[in-house]
């Protein structure tokens, strides 16, 4: 029996005077979904323990951006289309993406997020107020089979295991790309003069790709998705720590992450889940990086390639 126990919360840090962050618990054959308040005076740690079924879990981070009130109806938008899209009755195959992937969570989750990006884009186009508006989105769909991201945008996925931390998402980002073309070293980008620049985000543009991979969990691996407002203020190993001296009070470390974060500066909202993952059956952590299998979604049992995630 696969066990996962569930801390989510958002913060408006201390500069912000509106939250445009958002998350995403979804237990789907429950039908139950639990998403941010976004309220700027509310903080609340949403606590929940699941047993996964094959239907599985979703969880998600969403960050808004946009004028005004933009970002947190974009963000608001991304995780009730994901949570409406799996609960509703209605045919996935009618979504706006061409694959038929209903037979998966990571293809459902994936088509998913095409959909929100349809309605975020055409609501910014259809009323002047949200124009430009967007949002980032990290999902991770958890089965008794699998873990699997879908990832768009510079939101982070994290997995701690063994006391080591690995990124498993890579940003979306022009810094990303100018790293990955050799032009600015990793240490550059975080006081590069254009890393707040996304090259994807849901609503921004008519047509989206979304970032699909899988790995297989390990006993007591711990899944962290965040938004920028954490991880722009604690370094992976920061995080690491935070999160390995409370591994038996999840919560605690839910609550030092965002206490952290606020006391390095807080200037952006502060959204995280954290994920902590347990069963007999599973496998003993080791030693080894972490094998992350991107899906290619012209045949879902299959994968296009194969990448060995190092720790951070």
């Amino acid at each position: 029996m696969l066990i996962v126990e569930i801390h989510a919360t958002s913060h408006i840090g201390r500069v912000r005077k509106g939250n445009e962050d958002n998350y995403l618990l979804l237990h789907i054959s429950d039908s139950k979904a639990w998403m941010s308040s976004q309220e700027p005076d509310e903080f609340v740690i949403e606590s929940q323990k699941f047993e996964i079924d094959e239907s599985g879990i979703i969880l998600a981070v969403s960050d808004g951006m946009g004028g005004a009130l933009a970002g947190e109806v974009a963000s608001k938008m991304a995780v009730e289309t994901v949570s409406q899209r799996f609960l509703e009755e209605a045919d996935l195959e009618k979504t706006v993406s061409p694959n038929n992937l209903n037979d998966s969570l990571v293809g459902k989750l994936y088509e998913a997020t095409i959909y929100a990006n349809h309605l975020i884009h055409q609501q910014g186009r259809s009323d002047p107020q949200y124009n430009g508006m967007g949002a980032t989105f990290t999902g991770v769909g958890i089965t008794p089979e699998a873990v699997d991201l879908v990832q768009v945008g510079d939101s982070r996925a994290y997995l701690i295991r063994n006391n080591r931390i690995f990124q498993i998402t890579k940003d979306q980002s022009l810094v990303q790309q100018l790293i990955d073309a050799g032009q600015i070293q990793p240490e550059e980008a975080e006081t590069h003069t254009l890393k707040n620049v996304i090259l994807q985000a849901l609503g921004a543009q008519n047509e989206i790709f979304p970032v699909p991979a899988r790995l297989m969990p390990q006993r007591d691996d711990i899944l962290l998705l965040c938004s920028d407002g954490l991880s722009n203020k604690l370094g992976s190993e920061d995080m690491q720590k935070i999160i390995s001296e409370n591994f038996e009070q999840m919560e605690m470390a839910a609550a030092e992450l965002i206490k952290q974060a606020n006391e390095h500066g807080g200037e952006d909202n502060i959204t995280l889940v954290l994920a902590k993952i347990t069963g007999s059956e599973l496998p003993e952590p080791d030693d080894e990086n972490v094998n992350l299998e991107f899906l290619d979604f012209a045949d879902l049992h299959d994968t296009a390639d194969q990448d060995t995630v190092k720790d951070s």
